[in-house]
């Protein structure tokens, strides 16, 4: 892939929800060299059906040819483009932050706030914060907690989207 036209892609799908359809699909992606920046699974109202979303990173010929892979496979019910489509979209992201001084503490109270996060467990020297926020103010968490602490552990869910009801921004 050249980088003429590569540009962050989102998909949705609606899959079968039957064993290997995971690996199935990440298999696609890995056996034709694409990227998969983000991928989330989980069942639907339906418990036969599971929908995933899907980020990448590819030109516009690449991604086409993605999605008609995808709709050749037999468990894949739907897929629906997310690129250009008003989309709301969260990811949730846990940040514990070690060897924390009061200071340190009294600066995560206020990163938290500030970033309508939750402290859900705290320690003599350490405290654990909740993100649930679009993938972008999550990359800006991330890096402002990298500079301000010294020892610090994150773990990110990946997002999950569903399109909009009214015209509003991811």
């Amino acid at each position: 892939m050249n980088n003429n036209g590569m540009k962050k892609r989102w998909i949705s799908l609606y899959v079968e929800n039957q064993v290997g359809v995971l690996s199935k699909i990440s298999g696609l992606f890995s056996g034709k060299s694409y990227n998969l920046d983000s991928l989330t699974v989980g069942t639907t109202e339906d418990p036969t059906v599971s929908r995933m979303t899907i980020a990448t990173v590819s030109d516009d010929e690449t991604f086409e040819q993605i999605k008609k892979q995808l709709n050749r496979l037999v468990e894949v019910i739907k897929v629906i483009d997310f690129t250009d489509v008003f989309v709301r979209m969260k990811e949730i992201m846990y940040i514990k932050v070690r060897r924390c001084s009061a200071s340190d503490k009294t600066e995560l109270f206020q990163i938290a706030e500030t970033f309508k996060a939750k402290v859900i467990d705290y320690g003599r020297d350490s405290l654990l914060l909740e993100f649930v926020q679009t993938a972008t103010k999550n990359d800006a968490v991330v890096k402002l907690m990298k500079e301000e602490f010294k020892s610090i552990e994150v773990v990110r869910g990946g997002s999950v989207g569903i399109e909009s009801i009214s015209y509003m921004e991811r």
